[in-house]
């Protein structure tokens, strides 16, 4: 089958056609999708129908795999499930969270590199679609003096803060629970090895450090409307069996909504943090 890349908007995206199940598992594959994941912060295979095991095969070709202890998946340490359904996800009762913009691991000492997702079975109400906002464009877009503002900020950023935004007011119950995920100080704008930049912001990011409550959080909605303006998005339309791979440390992201009786169900594997510094 002929291999066809295609850039999908100005800013953001490549899709990929011809290419599925383990011919995916290959270093000149892998080195093509990483170049392309520099480019363009979102790399779509349409269809690719990749198996489990070849998954984190090609997960590993790319970087370091994450283990994933409460991922759900049977057999599978290294692939987390996601979904609402309880019986196959542990955390499914968290994923209204995931409807709010994003970026992965921003609790961890090294946010994740890059997040694959491949789609096992996609909604039957009408939602699930994944959108996508290219922070490494919105930095680009700022003038010089905008971006000396952000130099040297830094943010809290927590799991109560993104669960808060599903639960405005929870019981104390719930707040405990959130409170046994650590918070983590991040800087505001991630610099790469390179020397490229992005923002570091979403529905985990609760205040700026130094900064009065109210002026912080007015900084951090003002960016995130910026980076989520349509010149720097892109919607995802999920197909049975499309894979999907984004640079976490410049990719905002969030599902939207759908069902607890969804039928979605997609495995999902992150790559361990590198090359960024302060």
């Amino acid at each position: 089958m002929t291999v066809t890349v295609t850039d999908i908007t100005p800013t953001t995206g490549v899709e990929i056609t011809g290419l599925s199940g383990n011919r995916l598992v290959d270093k000149g594959v892998a080195e093509e999708c990483q170049a392309a994941l520099d480019r363009r912060g979102v790399v779509i295979y349409r269809e690719a129908h990749i198996g489990d095991d070849d998954l984190v095969a090609f997960s590993r070709l790319l970087g370091q795999v994450v283990p994933l202890p409460m991922g759900g998946h049977p057999t599978h340490p290294d692939i987390q499930r996601i979904t609402r359904d309880p019986s196959k996800s542990p955390l499914a009762a968290y994923r209204e969270g995931t409807f709010h913009w994003h970026i992965d691991g921003t609790t961890d000492e090294v946010p994740n590199k890059a997040t694959l997702l491949t789609a096992r079975h996609i909604s039957d109400d009408g939602g699930g679609d994944t959108e996508f906002a290219n922070t490494f464009a919105t930095y680009e877009a700022m003038s010089s003096a905008e971006r000396a503002e952000l130099d040297g900020l830094r943010v809290v950023h927590s799991f109560a803060a993104s669960q808060l935004l599903v639960t405005p007011d929870p019981s104390p119950r719930e707040r405990a629970a959130w409170d046994r995920n650590p918070a983590r100080e991040q800087s505001l704008v991630w610099t790469r090895a390179g020397g490229r930049r992005s923002l570091l912001i979403g529905a985990t990011a609760g205040e700026v450090v130094g900064r009065p409550a109210a002026e912080g959080r007015a900084l951090l909605d003002d960016l995130l409307d910026r980076a989520t303006q349509p010149e720097f998005t892109l919607r995802h339309r999920w197909r049975q069996g499309d894979l999907v791979i984004w640079d976490n440390t410049g990719m905002l992201h969030r599902a939207l909504p759908y069902g607890e009786a969804s039928s979605r169900l997609m495995h999902r594997t992150s790559l361990a943090g590198e090359e960024l510094v302060a």
